[in-house]
């Protein structure tokens, strides 16, 4: 919100300062900062709320060393991860972009899946929460809008690279001409089937050659495969996390360093400008 306030100081009124709001070193520090502030400040209240409320965790007999300790530890702690992370994101965070707002539809979504989950083991008494054919259902239900909006938003770009090794160009350094590669070439593409994996040729991998037996129409037709995929990937991620979850606080911590990770992915390539011709 900031972000687009600010923009349209800069754009009508030439506000002194504003034009820091483009800039997303500046914004990205300040996602940081005030996701620091909430966690520590809200955090606190939240968990002497809960704590106070006795909204403790209900332990399953698992028969693990350590178990008893974790029973009536205060639940629903979501809430300050939820909060730290959309907050500063609707502040800061270009809300037109495509990828932003399926980010917000994704977190609100399976934020509130949990919060079902922790409201019927803690005050319906529950052990077993949220019964697991319905936490699937929604996380499919995620999966699919995650998957049309990739593949049919006009507002998703992919830049694919046109040439391996770039433009040759010549250059005469004392006297002698040689050639010098120049940086590949790209182009932005939609609804592109082509995606990463490691220990491939070019790292490439086209979801549309699964579909060989269709010839020339595969391309058209790829979307049969690239949704289950997506679908396939939020769910799998999604139960990973819910997995995890309750471990110790293995699920903050391995959610720390995948935050970490994606936050490194998403400031570099918003500030590569890639050569397009």
């Amino acid at each position: 919100m900031l972000y687009h306030l600010f923009d349209f100081l800069q754009t009508n009124y030439d506000l002194p300062g504003a034009g820091l709001f483009q800039y997303i070193t500046f914004r990205a520090a300040a996602s940081i900062i005030t996701s620091l502030i909430i966690s520590m400040v809200i955090g606190k209240k939240v968990i002497e709320f809960l704590q106070l409320k006795q909204v403790g965790e209900i332990v399953r007999d698992l028969d693990l060393a350590g178990q008893v300790q974790k029973q009536g530890t205060p639940t629903m702690g979501g809430i300050i991860i939820l909060s730290s992370i959309l907050i500063p994101t609707l502040l800061f965070a270009n809300l037109t972009n495509v990828y932003v707002q399926l980010m917000i539809v994704s977190t609100i979504w399976l934020g509130t899946i949990g919060f079902i989950d922790d409201y019927i083991k803690v005050f319906k008494k529950d052990k077993e929460g949220l019964a697991g054919r319905f936490k699937v259902m929604g996380q499919i239900g995620i999966g699919v809008i995650v998957a049309c909006t990739l593949y049919f938003s006009d507002g998703v770009q992919v830049k694919q690279r046109l040439q391996k090794g770039g433009i040759a160009t010549e250059t005469t350094i004392d006297g002698q001409t040689m050639k010098v590669e120049s940086l590949p070439v790209y182009d932005e593409a939609e609804h592109s089937l082509v995606t990463t994996i490691p220990f491939l040729k070019d790292n490439e991998f086209d979801y549309s050659s699964l579909l060989f037996f269709l010839g020339d129409k595969a391309k058209d037709w790829g979307w049969l495969i690239f949704i289950p995929i997506v679908i396939f990937i939020v769910t799998a991620v999604s139960n990973g996390a819910n997995l995890t979850d309750g471990l110790d606080g293995l699920a903050t911590g391995t959610s720390a360093i995948a935050g970490v990770t994606l936050a490194v992915f998403a400031y570099v390539s918003g500030n590569i400008i890639l050569p397009i011709t």
